[in-house]
């Protein structure tokens, strides 16, 4: 599914009327019907006499939010317009049905100082739904003065609130939060969801978000060149790798796991079982020669493969031309996971990379040992799948890990495209960037998920689908949604405090089972 840009959207809007000839008006009527019609679900069609608080802003969010007091109204609700301007500063469609409103017997309240808050709070007392229509897509920065104060106040009051389009305080392109914004039970956002809707903090601020069609011609929307996406089951599902009747093992490809050392044999074991799981052929786990044994007793379906490890039990730059030689029979390399910093172990990194001829999931120490030289990133190499969490990605920029969470999304688009890689940064709403600019947004995963192996998993999944043929950055994203599905399906029955990475193992072939089964859809 496509994400916009306040501007995209403003430019969907522009053209449906320019060049189609929908008047605004009519689009702005269908985005309050819209509202209306998702309030009659919410309330279960028991609309009369329930009473509804609406704040309405002076632009076209505020119309929009006149349209839903309207359509309420009509149908015998008990409807309150609070308006954060007076009524003469309301302009265009706003303004027409600001006078619609009130010709119809309707009242606005003027919210114009502190003087006019305490009927505002009062009113709240009572509500059954609040519907915020305060700022639009063009709002940017920190809610101040008035606004902010609404904001609060009705956040405090804790009722039911539905916000129109995007809730109010919070950046449409960004998801940042700078103020006071409003916490909505539900979101109703118009033709495309807003790419702030869906990243952290917008995403958190934005309840259950729900995408309503406004009229904005398909063939208009097919016509656009937008960047960025939401991974949905439906995508995922066109590009799971298929089965074939008369398939065998080497069909699904091999996957060499390269990883593990003294103590970490748990994360290379995990890796290698999510390849296999996620539906490759073979998987061969190559770890530090005194290691095997361990590993072996771990695994059952994942081969083994001894290397040459340091004094300390690490992999050594000896395990170069091993390693070298084995991945000339495999279709994938999964390499970091358990790895160790051990200084042999980083050359061995730097070393391998430049000769890679398939592709890679760099992961874990094998991201630390790239961070010592990132010009290696900068070079010839085959398709590389990056995985940091944002400590390894502020130490890959040399920056902080506040800093990477303060623009996720710019940052995973700024490097894919400078080292030409696929970049997936791992947190809340995982951020998927292509070499090519375009970027996808994963809405699966939760908090239970913050625990030792979680990324371990993830590596696995991702070279497993690589290994069926799937396109690096495809692969990525599809994996992003399989990892947090199964932390998903895993948290509902065990909770997310006591969930752990091995679970993933165990709920992902649920996942990809209704995949396999699911009908089309978004």
């Amino acid at each position: 599914m496509y994400l916009v840009t306040a501007a995209e959207m403003g430019q969907l809007d522009r053209l449906s009327s320019s060049d189609y000839l929908i008047p605004s008006i009519v689009l702005m009527e269908n985005a309050g019907l819209r509202v209306v019609e998702s309030l009659r679900r919410h309330l279960q069609e028991q609309v009369k006499g329930r009473r509804m608080l609406i704040f309405c802003g002076k632009g076209n969010n505020g119309g929009d939010g006149l349209v839903v007091a309207r359509h309420l109204l009509n149908q015998g609700a008990e409807v309150k317009v609070f308006l954060l301007a007076r009524p003469e500063d309301l302009r265009g469609d706003a303004r027409t049905n600001l006078e619609i409103f009130q010709r119809m017997g309707g009242r606005i309240f003027p919210l114009l100082g502190e003087s006019h808050l305490q009927r505002a709070d009062i009113a709240l007392l009572y509500a059954d739904v609040v519907v915020d229509a305060i700022f639009g897509t063009g709002f940017k920065g920190a809610a101040m003065g008035l606004p902010a104060a609404v904001i609060t106040m009705i956040n405090k009051a804790r009722r039911d609130t539905v916000a129109v389009d995007l809730p109010s305080g919070l950046e449409a392109d960004t998801g940042r939060v700078l103020g006071p914004c409003i916490q909505a039970a539900w979101t109703v956002t118009f033709a495309l969801p807003k790419l702030g809707l869906v990243v952290e903090p917008g995403a958190t601020f934005t309840g259950r978000l729900e995408v309503a069609d406004i009229g904005i011609p398909q063939k208009l929307v097919d016509g656009q060149h937008f960047s960025h996406h939401l991974v949905t089951p439906a995508w995922c599902r066109s590009h799971l790798p298929g089965r074939e009747a008369g398939g065998h093992k080497g069909l699904y490809g091999h996957v060499l796991a390269v990883g593990g050392s003294p103590g970490m044999t748990g994360a290379i074991t995990l890796a290698a079982t999510a390849a296999l799981r996620a539906g490759a052929g073979l998987v061969t786990a190559a770890v530090p020669r005194g290691v095997q044994s361990i590993l072996a007793m771990k695994t059952t379906e994942v081969m083994t493969c001894p290397l040459p490890e340091t004094a300390t039990g690490s992999l050594s730059r000896e395990a170069l031309e091993p390693v070298t030689e084995r991945l000339a029979q495999c279709d994938v390399l999964a390499f970091g996971p358990g790895l160790s910093r051990d200084p042999a172990t980083v050359e061995l990194v730097k070393g391998l990379l430049p000769r890679l001829q398939v592709p890679a999931v760099i992961d874990a120490d094998a991201l630390n040992a790239l961070a010592t030289d990132t010009g290696i990133l900068a070079g010839k190499h085959g398709p590389l799948v990056l995985t940091p969490h944002p400590g390894e990605m502020a130490r890959l920029a040399a920056t902080t890990a506040a800093r990477i969470q303060e623009d996720r999304l710019e940052v995973a688009r700024k490097y894919a495209r400078e080292w030409q890689v696929v970049l997936l940064l791992k947190g809340a709403r995982t951020v998927i960037a292509w070499p090519d600019g375009q970027t996808f947004i994963n809405p699966t995963g939760n908090p239970g998920m913050a625990t030792a192996g979680s990324g371990d998993v993830l590596t696995g999944i991702i070279a497993g689908l690589l290994a069926q043929g799937l396109e690096p950055g495809v692969a990525a994203a599809v994996g992003a949604y399989l990892h947090g599905a199964a932390g998903d399906a895993a948290a509902a029955t065990k909770g997310q405090h006591a969930l752990l990475a091995g679970d993933l193992l165990e709920y992902l072939p649920g996942v990809l089972r209704d995949l396999e089964g699911a009908p089309g859809g978004t």
